[in-house]
């Protein structure tokens, strides 16, 4: 279509998980929690449905931002809330990173930040992760600076040393639900030129988080999720923590009224239950460490996850990644086949719950043991 721009008819465009329809199989593929969100979510939804919907909502989610303040321990201005934490995102890409400019993420990591560069019609740079999940030094450095070009998955052409606009860095990452130490974080944001955003969406599954970073690295900008810790993944609901002076700036990009009067008032309520957060997440990993222990038992190499899902790859050819993931799509439990250009394949498994975990765990036995 000539009426496209060329930039978006290029692109392949972010592919989501599987979403079948309900009943036809366990969800293991998207990282979603398996349990119900907390019950005073669902009473503020309740409550604002009741009082009517006919009135906009307030524009910057100021309930939010003031709960969430006392959580975190900032001021209100220090948190930006969006339509899930891809709109948080997608506001970043477009607030710092212009046409044929730089953004810089790892790899293997979140596909939809290059669909984001994509879009924005700038430029993105994939710097490989090391074998050790963490990352090269080269990952600091500006373009014209490096002599590490070899850890770069796509090397740019006429990259200037100013061009580095923006940083993405999952924490813990997806796939592999590695994380990196607040202090590594640390010394990355301090040798960067530019901001780096750094994507908690599984941070509550971590035992820490880099929130307090944002008092010591004005370029530091968090991005959160109330998808997957607090359960609400179908109402689409995140937020940032930055300096306000970065904040206000978000503000003139995103949309007047990017989130709705029930997301705001379950996100609030939600975030408000930190003894829920607390029972569920401990949960999640007890049954993580399981899921991790017996994959790497049947014989899979896996990473220490800190994240609600692990990432599973056979240590040679012998056993296929897409085949088994097939095996267990044919017998009702999705989880998430992906394959890296250059770096290879593997299973993303979420957790679930015991009983579905168990199940899982059941079939991938099965399928070593010669079931197809």
């Amino acid at each position: 279509m000539s009426f496209v721009r060329p930039n978006i008819q290029a692109m392949g465009g972010y592919v989501p998980g599987e979403q079948p329809k309900e009943g036809e199989a366990v969800k293991l593929n998207t990282n979603e929690n398996p349990y119900r969100a907390s019950e005073k979510a669902y009473d503020a939804i309740r409550a604002v449905a009741d009082k009517g919907l006919s009135r906009y909502p307030n524009a910057a989610g100021q309930a939010f931002r003031e709960a969430a303040a006392s959580v975190y321990g900032v001021e209100p201005d220090w948190i930006m809330c969006g339509n899930g934490s891809d709109d948080v995102l997608t506001i970043l890409t477009r607030t710092f990173v212009g046409e044929g400019q730089l953004l810089r993420l790892p790899y293997p990591s979140y596909i939809l930040y290059k669909s984001l560069a994509e879009i924005q019609g700038a430029r993105s740079e994939e710097v490989r992760f090391l074998d050790d999940w963490t990352l090269p030094s080269y990952f600091t450095q500006s373009p014209a600076e490096t002599s590490e070009a070899q850890y770069r998955v796509s090397p740019l052409e006429d990259v200037k040393k100013d061009d580095l606009k923006l940083v993405y860095l999952p924490n813990p990452n997806s796939p592999s639900g590695t994380r990196l130490s607040q202090g590594e974080i640390l010394k990355i944001a301090d040798s960067l030129p530019c901001p780096i955003v750094i994507d908690e969406a599984y941070a509550d599954f971590a035992g820490e988080n880099c929130v307090g970073l944002v008092k010591k690295n004005p370029r530091i900008i968090i991005s959160r999720t109330m998808s997957k810790s607090y359960a609400l993944a179908g109402l689409r609901f995140g937020f940032m923590i930055a300096r306000p002076e970065m904040i206000a700036e978000t503000f003139k990009v995103k949309d007047s009224y990017n989130c709705d009067a029930l997301s705001i008032a379950a996100a609030t309520a939600a975030i408000q239950d930190q003894e829920w957060l607390a029972a569920t997440t401990k949960k999640i990993v007890d049954t993580r460490e399981r899921l991790q222990n017996r994959m790497r038992e049947l014989g899979f190499v896996v990473p220490t996850s800190y994240a609600n899902f692990t990432w599973n790859r056979w240590p040679n050819d012998e056993v296929s990644h897409e085949e088994l993931y097939l095996f267990l799509k044919k017998n009702g439990y999705l989880v998430r086949y992906m394959n890296y250009k250059g770096y290879g394949d593997g299973l993303r498994i979420s957790v679930g719950t015991d009983e579905d975990t168990d199940r899982c765990l059941a079939l991938v036995e099965a399928f070593l043991n010669g079931s197809r």
